[in-house]
């Protein structure tokens, strides 16, 4: 029996050695999770059940269970590199099948797909059909945007001015856009069609002889679209006509193939104060062609591509999965982990709610093996290995006695 006994006690050690050297070997494996050797005796029983001078029999390798400290984040500078930072996994999709992994050393296949170097597919939720939000009950492969953002016309142009309280009337009449002297103040900005092309839209203001009242006249390349547009200020200077403060503008044909331009003119923050005539905010809705500049992903996991117009769009949220016992998982290799009956049933949400930690976009969680504890780990491994061969040792000495007495 004691021969067995020490025999168990080495099969043990040798089972910490190994657990210990796999830890060792992976301290540098990006989102590895340590794993722990955890025994418990065996211990001989009667028919009749426990005996009391019954000795034990034993060790036995119960599990090696995984640990799910939370890893250092470091960051990296890539895009697409991606950390956890508290509960969860990323949501991966191998051929059909589900595969949960804290590694995010993520990059772009051939096709555009975000993947992972096994070639697993990160799941993301996709943008909701309202434009508001993600559809969570939705998950999909992320795919990179690899064509340009198309253009989209202008169809509103915000213009904040202050035009001065008592200018004098032009000298010259009527209006004409190449002759200073027939208005007060002009500014001007690039507008674009439904194929992206710029045009250049210019305001030109011109004082009327009526206390408080200006009119504005618009052109698009030097060819004027509608007539004149009156603005009519109270005596503390706030606008009143249009009393909306937009005017819609007549369709103007750029003639270059594009679908007529349609443009509103929004002069709600438009005043009439002191001496001086000031732009403070000129803006348009509409954006020439884009070419990909870059990809981002918020604390939240929600995954912008930007443009060179200056246009960004949401490509989806990354979907986060946790369970009840992670140390259930089944392990797969390469970071893997696969969902079991001890896990538990997955349970998906977003970055940053009550179940799951933050992404951090460009870095990667590094492997929570403490190598200084594995050392140490190793020695003590060593040791019990040592003594229980010098126990066998030890028997073989005594049994040896006993068969030499005559």
């Amino acid at each position: 029996m004691s021969f067995r006994i020490s025999l168990s006690g080495m099969n043990a050690a040798t089972a910490d050695l190994n657990v210990t050297s796999n830890n060792i070997a992976n301290a540098n494996t990006t989102g590895f999770k340590q794993s722990r050797a955890e025994f418990g005796d065996v211990f001989p029983v009667s028919a009749y059940g426990l005996s009391k001078n019954a000795i034990g029999a034993g060790v036995r390798l119960n599990q090696v269970a995984q640990q799910f400290e939370q890893g250092n984040v470091e960051f990296s500078g890539k895009a697409l590199d991606l950390a956890i930072s508290g509960k969860g996994f990323f949501t991966l999709s191998n051929g059909g099948s589900t595969v949960y992994s804290r590694a995010g050393n993520f990059g772009a296949d051939r096709d555009g797909y975000v993947v992972n170097p096994s070639g697993h597919r990160l799941q993301v939720y996709l943008p909701s059909a309202s434009g508001t939000g993600f559809d969570t009950g939705r998950m999909s492969d992320l795919q990179l945007a690899t064509g340009d953002a198309p253009p989209r016309p202008t169809g509103e142009v915000s213009v904040g001015s202050n035009l001065p309280a008592n200018p004098p009337v032009p000298v010259t009449a009527p209006f004409d856009a190449s002759d200073p002297t027939s208005y007060n103040h002009t500014t001007s900005l690039t507008v674009y069609d439904s194929l992206g092309a710029p045009h250049t839209q210019q305001l030109h203001f011109v004082k009327t002889a009526n206390a408080n009242e200006w009119q504005v006249h618009t052109s698009i390349d030097g060819t004027a679209v509608g007539g004149p547009v009156t603005l009519q200020y109270s005596d503390t200077g706030a606008l009143q006509v249009p009393a909306t403060g937009t005017v819609a503008l007549p369709a103007h044909d750029p003639g270059n193939g594009a679908a007529p331009l349609t443009v509103s003119l929004d002069l709600a923050d438009s005043t009439q104060y002191g001496e001086s005539f000031s732009v403070s905010n000129l803006v348009q809705d509409g954006n020439a062609t884009g070419r990909l500049t870059g990809i981002e992903v918020s604390a939240t996991g929600v995954v912008t591509a930007n443009y060179t117009n200056g246009v960004s769009t949401a490509l989806g949220q990354v979907a986060m999965t946790n369970f009840s016992n992670p140390q259930g998982l089944q392990p797969l290799g390469d970071n893997g982990w696969a969902e079991t009956f001890e896990s538990g049933q997955p349970l998906r949400g977003a970055a940053g709610t009550s179940e799951f930690g933050m992404v951090q976009g460009g870095a990667l969680e590094a492997s929570n093996v403490d190598l200084t504890a594995q050392l140490v780990n190793m020695i003590t491994a060593q040791r019990n290995f040592q003594a229980n061969a010098q126990m066998i040792s030890t028997q073989d000495q005594i049994t040896q006695t006993v068969i030499n007495i005559r």
